[in-house]
Protein backbone atom coordinates (compact mmCIF):
# COMPACT_ATOMS: atom_id res chain seq x y z
CA UNK A 1 0.00 0.00 0.00
CA UNK A 2 0.90 3.64 -0.46
CA UNK A 3 -0.08 5.95 2.42
CA UNK A 4 -0.06 9.74 2.65
CA UNK A 5 0.23 11.33 6.11
CA UNK A 6 -1.05 14.89 6.58
CA UNK A 7 0.96 16.79 9.21
CA UNK A 8 4.53 17.63 10.10
CA UNK A 9 5.13 17.16 13.82
CA UNK A 10 6.26 14.55 16.32
CA UNK A 11 2.90 12.77 16.25
CA UNK A 12 3.14 12.40 12.47
CA UNK A 13 6.71 11.07 12.75
CA UNK A 14 5.46 8.44 15.25
CA UNK A 15 2.65 7.51 12.83
CA UNK A 16 5.17 7.27 9.97
CA UNK A 17 7.41 4.94 12.01
CA UNK A 18 4.41 2.71 12.81
CA UNK A 19 3.32 2.61 9.16
CA UNK A 20 6.94 1.91 8.14
CA UNK A 21 6.86 -1.19 10.37
CA UNK A 22 3.60 -2.45 8.82
CA UNK A 23 3.94 -5.54 6.63
CA UNK A 24 1.29 -3.99 4.34
CA UNK A 25 2.82 -0.55 3.67
CA UNK A 26 5.62 -0.15 1.17
CA UNK A 27 5.52 3.59 0.36
CA UNK A 28 4.86 6.57 2.64
CA UNK A 29 4.31 10.20 1.63
CA UNK A 30 3.86 13.19 3.94
CA UNK A 31 2.71 16.80 3.61
CA UNK A 32 4.41 18.94 4.75
CA UNK A 33 6.53 16.49 6.77
CA UNK A 34 9.82 17.34 8.48
CA UNK A 35 13.49 16.37 8.38
CA UNK A 36 12.91 13.23 10.47
CA UNK A 37 9.90 11.96 8.55
CA UNK A 38 11.89 12.51 5.35
CA UNK A 39 14.17 9.60 6.38
CA UNK A 40 11.35 7.10 5.76
CA UNK A 41 8.86 9.02 3.60
CA UNK A 42 8.71 11.26 0.56
CA UNK A 43 7.81 14.71 1.91
CA UNK A 44 6.32 17.70 0.13
CA UNK A 45 7.04 20.71 2.39
CA UNK A 46 5.36 23.15 -0.03
CA UNK A 47 1.87 21.81 0.81
CA UNK A 48 0.27 22.96 4.07
CA UNK A 49 -2.21 20.93 6.12
CA UNK A 50 -5.09 23.31 5.31
CA UNK A 51 -4.51 23.34 1.53
CA UNK A 52 -7.17 20.75 0.81
CA UNK A 53 -7.19 21.06 -2.99
CA UNK A 54 -3.40 20.63 -3.15
CA UNK A 55 -3.54 17.62 -0.80
CA UNK A 56 -6.20 15.94 -2.93
CA UNK A 57 -4.24 16.64 -6.12
CA UNK A 58 -1.03 15.28 -4.53
CA UNK A 59 -2.83 12.13 -3.28
CA UNK A 60 -4.15 11.50 -6.80
CA UNK A 61 -0.77 12.20 -8.39
CA UNK A 62 0.95 9.67 -6.12
CA UNK A 63 -1.98 7.22 -6.44
CA UNK A 64 -2.09 6.66 -2.71
CA UNK A 65 -4.38 4.02 -1.20
CA UNK A 66 -5.03 5.91 2.04
CA UNK A 67 -4.64 9.38 3.57
CA UNK A 68 -4.03 9.52 7.34
CA UNK A 69 -5.18 12.95 8.56
CA UNK A 70 -3.33 13.52 11.85
CA UNK A 71 -3.71 17.16 13.11
CA UNK A 72 -6.76 18.85 14.60
CA UNK A 73 -7.20 21.82 12.23
CA UNK A 74 -7.69 19.85 8.97
CA UNK A 75 -9.97 17.37 10.76
CA UNK A 76 -12.10 20.22 12.11
CA UNK A 77 -12.02 21.88 8.69
CA UNK A 78 -13.41 18.80 6.94
CA UNK A 79 -10.40 17.38 5.09
CA UNK A 80 -11.64 13.81 5.56
CA UNK A 81 -14.99 14.82 3.98
CA UNK A 82 -13.19 16.47 1.05
CA UNK A 83 -10.94 13.45 0.46
CA UNK A 84 -13.85 11.01 0.51
CA UNK A 85 -15.85 13.25 -1.84
CA UNK A 86 -12.89 13.00 -4.23
CA UNK A 87 -12.97 9.19 -4.00
CA UNK A 88 -9.91 8.92 -1.75
CA UNK A 89 -9.91 6.59 1.27
CA UNK A 90 -9.15 8.57 4.44
CA UNK A 91 -8.58 7.84 8.13
CA UNK A 92 -9.93 10.26 10.71
CA UNK A 93 -13.29 11.62 11.83
CA UNK A 94 -15.40 13.62 9.40
CA UNK A 95 -16.17 17.25 10.19
CA UNK A 96 -19.42 16.48 12.03
CA UNK A 97 -17.63 14.04 14.37
CA UNK A 98 -14.46 16.15 14.78
CA UNK A 99 -16.63 18.76 16.56
CA UNK A 100 -15.99 16.59 19.65
CA UNK A 101 -12.67 18.44 19.83
CA UNK A 102 -13.24 21.59 17.78
CA UNK A 103 -15.98 22.85 20.12
CA UNK A 104 -15.54 22.54 23.87
CA UNK A 105 -19.09 23.83 24.29
CA UNK A 106 -20.39 20.93 22.15
CA UNK A 107 -18.31 18.41 24.13
CA UNK A 108 -19.47 19.71 27.52
CA UNK A 109 -23.12 19.75 26.44
CA UNK A 110 -22.79 16.20 25.07
CA UNK A 111 -21.40 14.98 28.39
CA UNK A 112 -24.20 16.67 30.31
CA UNK A 113 -26.90 15.23 28.04
CA UNK A 114 -25.56 11.67 28.21
CA UNK A 115 -24.47 11.74 31.88
CA UNK A 116 -20.75 11.29 31.16
CA UNK A 117 -18.85 12.43 34.27
CA UNK A 118 -17.13 15.81 33.84
CA UNK A 119 -16.57 19.07 35.73
CA UNK A 120 -19.51 21.39 36.46
CA UNK A 121 -19.53 24.24 33.95
CA UNK A 122 -21.28 27.15 32.26
CA UNK A 123 -20.84 28.39 28.68
CA UNK A 124 -20.72 32.00 27.47
CA UNK A 125 -20.69 33.92 24.20
CA UNK A 126 -20.84 37.37 25.86
CA UNK A 127 -17.82 38.52 27.90
CA UNK A 128 -20.04 40.72 30.11
CA UNK A 129 -22.10 37.69 31.15
CA UNK A 130 -18.92 35.70 31.82
CA UNK A 131 -17.51 38.49 34.00
CA UNK A 132 -20.81 38.75 35.88
CA UNK A 133 -20.87 34.97 36.50
CA UNK A 134 -17.37 35.09 38.00
CA UNK A 135 -18.64 37.25 40.90
CA UNK A 136 -20.39 34.20 42.37
CA UNK A 137 -18.01 31.46 41.16
CA UNK A 138 -15.83 29.55 43.63
CA UNK A 139 -12.11 29.95 42.91
CA UNK A 140 -10.03 28.50 41.39
CA UNK A 141 -11.81 28.16 38.05
CA UNK A 142 -10.76 26.90 34.63
CA UNK A 143 -11.37 29.04 31.53
CA UNK A 144 -11.44 27.31 28.15
CA UNK A 145 -11.63 28.88 24.71
CA UNK A 146 -14.31 27.02 22.76
CA UNK A 147 -12.30 26.37 19.60
CA UNK A 148 -8.90 24.95 18.68
CA UNK A 149 -5.94 26.81 20.18
CA UNK A 150 -2.92 24.53 19.66
CA UNK A 151 -3.53 22.92 23.03
CA UNK A 152 -3.00 26.24 24.82
CA UNK A 153 -6.52 27.72 25.12
CA UNK A 154 -6.96 26.72 28.77
CA UNK A 155 -6.31 29.05 31.71
CA UNK A 156 -6.32 28.01 35.37
CA UNK A 157 -7.23 31.05 37.48
CA UNK A 158 -6.68 31.04 41.26
CA UNK A 159 -8.21 34.44 42.03
CA UNK A 160 -11.13 36.54 40.82
CA UNK A 161 -8.67 39.09 39.39
CA UNK A 162 -6.89 36.36 37.38
CA UNK A 163 -10.23 35.02 36.14
CA UNK A 164 -11.43 38.45 35.00
CA UNK A 165 -8.13 39.02 33.20
CA UNK A 166 -8.48 35.57 31.59
CA UNK A 167 -11.97 36.35 30.26
CA UNK A 168 -10.67 39.58 28.75
CA UNK A 169 -7.68 37.74 27.27
CA UNK A 170 -9.85 35.02 25.65
CA UNK A 171 -13.02 36.87 24.64
CA UNK A 172 -12.07 40.53 24.23
CA UNK A 173 -8.37 40.60 23.32
CA UNK A 174 -8.84 37.41 21.24
CA UNK A 175 -5.51 36.00 22.41
CA UNK A 176 -6.53 32.68 20.81
CA UNK A 177 -8.28 34.25 17.82
CA UNK A 178 -11.77 33.10 16.88
CA UNK A 179 -11.36 30.11 19.22
CA UNK A 180 -12.35 32.59 21.96
CA UNK A 181 -15.67 33.70 20.45
CA UNK A 182 -17.30 31.39 22.98
CA UNK A 183 -15.86 30.00 26.18
CA UNK A 184 -16.45 27.54 29.00
CA UNK A 185 -15.97 28.35 32.68
CA UNK A 186 -15.76 25.18 34.75
CA UNK A 187 -14.94 24.06 38.26
CA UNK A 188 -11.32 23.30 39.05
CA UNK A 189 -10.78 19.59 39.74
CA UNK A 190 -7.80 18.07 41.54
CA UNK A 191 -6.05 14.75 41.03
CA UNK A 192 -3.61 13.06 38.64
CA UNK A 193 -4.30 13.61 34.95
CA UNK A 194 -4.23 10.64 32.59
CA UNK A 195 -4.55 10.39 28.80
CA UNK A 196 -6.20 7.38 27.18
CA UNK A 197 -6.13 7.06 23.39
CA UNK A 198 -8.56 4.82 21.54
CA UNK A 199 -9.44 3.59 18.08
CA UNK A 200 -13.13 3.85 17.17
CA UNK A 201 -15.13 2.57 14.17
CA UNK A 202 -18.41 4.37 14.91
CA UNK A 203 -19.73 1.77 17.34
CA UNK A 204 -16.82 -0.27 18.73
CA UNK A 205 -13.94 1.16 20.76
CA UNK A 206 -10.49 -0.36 21.34
CA UNK A 207 -8.28 1.27 23.95
CA UNK A 208 -4.58 1.94 23.56
CA UNK A 209 -2.26 2.01 26.55
CA UNK A 210 -2.65 4.88 29.03
CA UNK A 211 -0.24 7.81 29.06
CA UNK A 212 0.52 10.89 31.14
CA UNK A 213 1.33 14.29 29.67
CA UNK A 214 3.42 17.09 31.18
CA UNK A 215 1.89 20.31 29.85
CA UNK A 216 3.70 23.03 31.76
CA UNK A 217 6.86 24.54 30.30
CA UNK A 218 9.07 24.29 33.40
CA UNK A 219 10.08 21.78 36.06
CA UNK A 220 7.65 21.25 38.90
CA UNK A 221 4.68 21.99 36.64
CA UNK A 222 5.57 25.68 36.61
CA UNK A 223 5.36 28.09 33.70
CA UNK A 224 2.91 28.36 30.82
CA UNK A 225 0.83 25.59 29.28
CA UNK A 226 2.46 24.10 26.19
CA UNK A 227 1.50 21.48 23.64
CA UNK A 228 3.31 18.98 25.89
CA UNK A 229 6.89 18.82 27.24
CA UNK A 230 7.01 15.06 27.72
CA UNK A 231 5.00 11.93 28.30
CA UNK A 232 5.08 8.53 29.95
CA UNK A 233 3.20 5.31 29.16
CA UNK A 234 1.60 3.55 30.91
CA UNK A 235 0.42 5.92 33.64
CA UNK A 236 1.08 4.51 37.13
CA UNK A 237 -2.20 6.08 38.26
CA UNK A 238 -4.34 4.21 35.71
CA UNK A 239 -5.39 1.21 37.82
CA UNK A 240 -7.68 -1.70 36.96
CA UNK A 241 -10.40 -0.02 39.04
CA UNK A 242 -10.07 3.24 37.10
CA UNK A 243 -10.12 1.32 33.82
CA UNK A 244 -13.30 -0.57 34.75
CA UNK A 245 -15.08 2.65 35.77
CA UNK A 246 -14.08 4.49 32.61
CA UNK A 247 -15.09 1.64 30.30
CA UNK A 248 -18.56 1.61 31.88
CA UNK A 249 -19.25 5.32 32.30
CA UNK A 250 -16.97 7.19 29.84
CA UNK A 251 -15.51 5.34 26.84
CA UNK A 252 -18.39 3.38 25.32
CA UNK A 253 -20.98 5.98 26.44
CA UNK A 254 -19.06 8.65 24.47
CA UNK A 255 -19.02 6.51 21.31
CA UNK A 256 -22.73 5.72 21.74
CA UNK A 257 -23.55 9.39 22.39
CA UNK A 258 -21.86 10.51 19.17
CA UNK A 259 -23.74 7.83 17.20
CA UNK A 260 -27.03 8.86 18.84
CA UNK A 261 -26.38 12.47 17.79
CA UNK A 262 -25.99 11.39 14.15
CA UNK A 263 -22.25 12.00 14.31
CA UNK A 264 -20.73 8.49 14.28
CA UNK A 265 -17.04 8.78 15.14
CA UNK A 266 -14.45 6.85 13.12
CA UNK A 267 -10.81 7.46 13.96
CA UNK A 268 -9.00 8.19 17.21
CA UNK A 269 -10.63 9.58 20.34
CA UNK A 270 -8.26 10.96 22.98
CA UNK A 271 -9.78 10.99 26.46
CA UNK A 272 -8.16 13.55 28.76
CA UNK A 273 -9.07 12.36 32.26
CA UNK A 274 -8.55 13.62 35.79
CA UNK A 275 -8.72 11.13 38.65
CA UNK A 276 -10.54 13.08 41.37
CA UNK A 277 -11.30 11.80 44.89
CA UNK A 278 -14.90 11.39 43.64
CA UNK A 279 -13.82 9.30 40.65
CA UNK A 280 -12.55 9.85 37.08
CA UNK A 281 -13.87 12.86 35.16
CA UNK A 282 -13.40 13.88 31.51
CA UNK A 283 -11.35 17.08 31.17
CA UNK A 284 -11.34 17.13 27.37
CA UNK A 285 -11.70 15.11 24.20
CA UNK A 286 -9.36 15.25 21.24
CA UNK A 287 -10.42 13.87 17.87
CA UNK A 288 -6.96 12.53 16.99
CA UNK A 289 -3.75 11.14 18.46
CA UNK A 290 -2.15 13.33 21.10
CA UNK A 291 1.34 14.77 20.78
CA UNK A 292 3.53 13.55 22.51
CA UNK A 293 1.14 10.72 23.58
CA UNK A 294 1.50 9.12 20.14
CA UNK A 295 5.26 8.92 20.60
CA UNK A 296 5.05 6.79 23.78
CA UNK A 297 1.98 4.72 22.84
CA UNK A 298 2.53 3.78 19.19
CA UNK A 299 6.09 2.56 19.79
CA UNK A 300 4.62 0.00 22.25
CA UNK A 301 1.84 -1.24 19.96
CA UNK A 302 2.23 -4.83 18.69
CA UNK A 303 -0.81 -4.95 16.38
CA UNK A 304 -0.19 -3.85 12.78
CA UNK A 305 -1.48 -0.26 12.60
CA UNK A 306 -2.74 -0.75 9.05
CA UNK A 307 -5.06 -3.56 10.15
CA UNK A 308 -6.49 -1.27 12.85
CA UNK A 309 -6.95 1.66 10.43
CA UNK A 310 -8.84 -0.53 7.93
CA UNK A 311 -11.06 -1.94 10.69
CA UNK A 312 -11.95 1.59 11.87
CA UNK A 313 -12.89 2.74 8.36
CA UNK A 314 -14.80 -0.45 7.45
CA UNK A 315 -16.59 -0.88 10.78
CA UNK A 316 -14.91 -4.15 11.75
CA UNK A 317 -12.99 -3.05 14.84
CA UNK A 318 -14.75 -5.73 16.91
CA UNK A 319 -12.61 -8.30 15.04
CA UNK A 320 -9.33 -6.65 16.09
CA UNK A 321 -7.36 -7.66 19.18
CA UNK A 322 -5.33 -4.55 20.00
CA UNK A 323 -2.12 -5.62 21.76
CA UNK A 324 0.72 -3.70 23.40
CA UNK A 325 4.13 -4.77 24.65
CA UNK A 326 4.46 -5.36 28.38
CA UNK A 327 6.95 -2.52 28.76
CA UNK A 328 7.06 1.24 29.29
CA UNK A 329 8.05 4.33 27.32
CA UNK A 330 9.11 7.86 28.24
CA UNK A 331 9.36 10.86 25.91
CA UNK A 332 11.31 14.00 26.81
CA UNK A 333 10.70 16.96 24.50
CA UNK A 334 13.70 19.06 23.50
CA UNK A 335 12.29 22.52 22.89
CA UNK A 336 13.57 25.94 21.84
CA UNK A 337 14.30 28.22 24.79
CA UNK A 338 11.38 30.64 25.11
CA UNK A 339 8.67 28.18 23.95
CA UNK A 340 5.65 28.53 24.08
CA UNK A 341 6.18 32.28 23.59
CA UNK A 342 9.01 33.83 21.53
CA UNK A 343 11.94 31.70 20.37
CA UNK A 344 14.57 31.60 17.63
CA UNK A 345 14.66 29.00 14.82
CA UNK A 346 17.21 27.83 12.28
CA UNK A 347 19.89 26.35 14.56
CA UNK A 348 21.78 23.27 13.32
CA UNK A 349 21.03 20.02 15.17
CA UNK A 350 23.97 17.65 15.68
CA UNK A 351 24.18 14.09 17.02
CA UNK A 352 21.08 12.68 15.30
CA UNK A 353 23.12 9.83 13.81
CA UNK A 354 23.62 8.37 17.31
CA UNK A 355 20.09 6.94 17.24
CA UNK A 356 20.76 4.77 14.19
CA UNK A 357 20.37 1.05 14.86
CA UNK A 358 19.25 1.46 18.48
CA UNK A 359 15.99 -0.47 18.93
CA UNK A 360 14.92 0.94 22.29
CA UNK A 361 15.55 4.59 21.38
CA UNK A 362 13.56 6.93 19.13
CA UNK A 363 14.24 10.48 18.04
CA UNK A 364 10.90 11.82 16.83
CA UNK A 365 11.21 15.10 14.92
CA UNK A 366 8.60 17.74 15.81
CA UNK A 367 9.95 21.07 14.60
CA UNK A 368 12.80 20.43 12.16
CA UNK A 369 13.60 21.07 8.50
CA UNK A 370 16.52 21.00 6.07
CA UNK A 371 18.27 24.35 5.41
CA UNK A 372 19.62 25.41 2.02
CA UNK A 373 22.82 23.44 2.72
CA UNK A 374 20.97 20.24 3.55
CA UNK A 375 21.62 20.47 7.29
CA UNK A 376 18.88 19.58 9.79
CA UNK A 377 17.90 22.75 11.70
CA UNK A 378 15.34 23.74 14.32
CA UNK A 379 12.00 24.89 12.92
CA UNK A 380 9.59 25.13 15.85
CA UNK A 381 9.01 25.46 19.58
CA UNK A 382 9.06 21.74 20.19
CA UNK A 383 12.01 20.38 18.22
CA UNK A 384 12.56 16.70 19.08
CA UNK A 385 10.78 14.06 21.15
CA UNK A 386 13.53 11.88 22.63
CA UNK A 387 11.81 8.60 23.48
CA UNK A 388 13.03 5.35 25.02
CA UNK A 389 11.40 2.09 26.01
CA UNK A 390 12.35 -0.09 28.96
CA UNK A 391 11.08 -2.93 31.11
CA UNK A 392 9.85 -0.36 33.65
CA UNK A 393 9.01 3.34 33.59
CA UNK A 394 12.07 4.02 35.73
CA UNK A 395 14.36 2.28 33.22
CA UNK A 396 12.67 4.01 30.25
CA UNK A 397 13.06 7.41 31.94
CA UNK A 398 16.77 6.86 32.62
CA UNK A 399 17.35 5.84 29.01
CA UNK A 400 15.35 8.77 27.60
CA UNK A 401 17.30 11.31 29.65
CA UNK A 402 20.56 9.61 28.69
CA UNK A 403 19.61 10.02 25.02
CA UNK A 404 18.76 13.73 25.41
CA UNK A 405 22.52 14.29 25.76
CA UNK A 406 23.25 12.73 22.38
CA UNK A 407 21.86 15.66 20.41
CA UNK A 408 22.74 19.35 20.57
CA UNK A 409 21.46 22.63 19.20
CA UNK A 410 21.69 26.25 20.34
CA UNK A 411 18.91 27.30 22.80
CA UNK A 412 18.04 23.63 23.58
CA UNK A 413 15.61 23.44 26.48
CA UNK A 414 13.85 20.62 28.34
CA UNK A 415 12.16 19.69 31.58
CA UNK A 416 14.20 17.49 33.89
CA UNK A 417 11.30 15.93 35.81
CA UNK A 418 9.30 14.07 33.14
CA UNK A 419 7.90 10.95 34.79
CA UNK A 420 8.48 12.17 38.34
CA UNK A 421 5.00 10.77 39.12
CA UNK A 422 6.58 7.31 38.87
CA UNK A 423 8.04 7.92 42.34
CA UNK A 424 4.76 9.18 43.76
CA UNK A 425 2.21 6.65 42.48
Amino acid sequence: MKVLIVGGGGREHAVAVSLHKSRRVDRIYCVPGNAGIAQIAECEPAIGVMEFDKIIAYAKEKEVDLVFVAPDDPLAGGLVDALRAAGIRAFGPDQRAAVLESSKVFAKNLMKKYHIPTAEYETFDDPKEALSYLKTARMPVVLKADGLALGKGVLICNTLEEARAGVRQIMQDKHFGDAGNRMVIEEFLTGPEVSVLSFVDGKTIRLMSSAQDHKRAKDGDQGLNTGGMGNISPSPFYTKEVDAYCRKYIYQPTVDAMAAEGRPFQGVIFFGLILTPQGPRVLEYNARLGDPEAQVVLCRMKTDIMDVIDACIDGHLDRIKLEFQDNAAVCVVLASQGYPEAYQKGYEITGLEKFAGKEDYYCFHAGTKFDENGRVVTNGGRVLGITATGATLKEAREKAYEATEWVSFANKYMRHDIGKAIDQA
